[in-house]
């Protein structure tokens, strides 16, 4: 049991991280069109897409991704909470 909440935790921050890349590729001009780009999109989009559609952009600022992180951060800790609960 142990062994898999530190397997769901490990797989929620790899995830994190990757959307922490992708949302920084955003700054660098051609960054998503290149391939490690495309590959980073087609993991993360999926994910951030869901919070695209409820929450519009501010102008030109899209903060749907810093909200799918604080959300991703959440759920790490509230797998961490059911896994301390069974332990």
């Amino acid at each position: 049991m142990v062994l898999l909440h530190q397997l769901v935790i490990q797989a929620i921050n790899i995830y994190w991280i990757i959307c922490i890349i992708y949302i920084f590729m955003s700054w660098v001009p051609n960054a998503r069109e290149s391939s490690f780009g495309q590959l980073v999109g087609r993991l993360v989009e999926p994910y951030l897409a869901p919070f695209r559609k409820i929450i519009p952009p501010l102008g030109m600022i899209d903060i749907s991704p810093i909200v799918a992180i604080f959300a991703l951060r959440y759920a790490m800790f509230g797998v961490d909470f059911l896994f301390q609960m069974f332990y």
